[in-house]
């Protein structure tokens, strides 16, 4: 029996690749400019055409690290896309995936000339599809932040309920009370405190040596809202302190978690 091939044309298959990324304040998007045509100059998401001897997971990842220098190890699939006139150059259907990642420094390479961090409010018109891709990312994320623990990849293994709070506002585009969200958020049992070490006390001079290289921040703890309105009426330009303890720090507890997938019963609403 000779070799099945087909008698018509079908469409190649490309892979795009949605980073988000958090810098503590703002949730931002990675692009690329693309550096042929078409849309040459414009930015889009990394991606490209996929090759026979790989998957589309394999093909977003290898992409994403020729055009960016950025490696990730967790992908979730958006969905497939495929309207018909969305490439100029031929039929192509996308799959495109989403991820978070650790804001870090970003370089182009292959087919993109530049690779950079766009805030959401700033992102430009985009190249192919990719706006509503943008959309389709957004709404996937702020959706699925509600039932897994996806927005821990846009942090630091330790961090302190200020910043996860932060990090949910940014992507959820919303604020939220500081206590109600400290008392949900431990309610949900995803979160277990880390024990600081103990460390002995140094002498008044040491102690004196010490505070005269730390930050406002370090010596004062965490601002509850940067945007701090002065005596004057205008709008500080540094951080303002409130009197305390810099807060407890937590870890992601991953047992806790799975325990509650398990049961169904997992999910955060505030």
């Amino acid at each position: 029996m000779g070799k099945f091939t087909y008698d018509y044309p079908h469409p190649a298959v490309t892979t795009d690749c949605v980073v988000f990324g958090f810098d503590g304040k703002e949730l931002k998007v990675l692009l690329i400019e693309r550096g042929i045509e078409p849309y040459k100059g414009m930015w889009a998401f990394p991606g490209g055409f996929m090759r026979m001897d790989e998957t589309a997971e394999q093909c977003a990842v290898r992409e994403l690290k020729e055009e960016t220098g950025m490696e990730v190890r967790y992908l979730k699939q958006l969905g497939t896309f495929s309207g018909v006139n969305r490439d100029p150059r031929e039929r192509v259907v996308t799959i495109a995936f989403y991820t978070l990642a650790q804001h870090a420094e970003v370089r182009g390479g292959d087919d993109a000339s530049k690779a950079r961090w766009f805030t959401i409010e700033e992102v430009p018109q985009l190249a192919f599809d990719h706006d509503y891709i943008l959309r389709q990312a957004m709404q996937s994320l702020r959706r699925d932040i509600h039932f897994e623990p996806v927005g821990f990849g846009l942090l630091n293994e330790r961090f302190t309920i200020a910043e996860l709070q932060r990090l949910y506002e940014a992507i959820l585009g919303i604020h939220f009370d500081r206590r109600n969200f400290y008392k949900k958020i431990l309610q949900t049992g995803i979160l277990k405190e880390v024990e600081e070490p103990q460390m002995s006390k140094p002498s008044y001079f040491g102690r004196h040596k010490e505070m005269k290289k730390m930050s406002i921040n370090a010596l004062f703890g965490e601002p509850d809202d940067n945007n701090i309105v002065c005596e004057n009426g205008f709008s500080c330009d540094f951080p303002h302190p409130t009197i305390g303890r810099p807060g407890k720090l937590y870890e992601f507890n991953e047992e806790g978690y799975n325990q509650m997938k398990e049961s169904g019963t997992f999910r955060i609403e505030f």
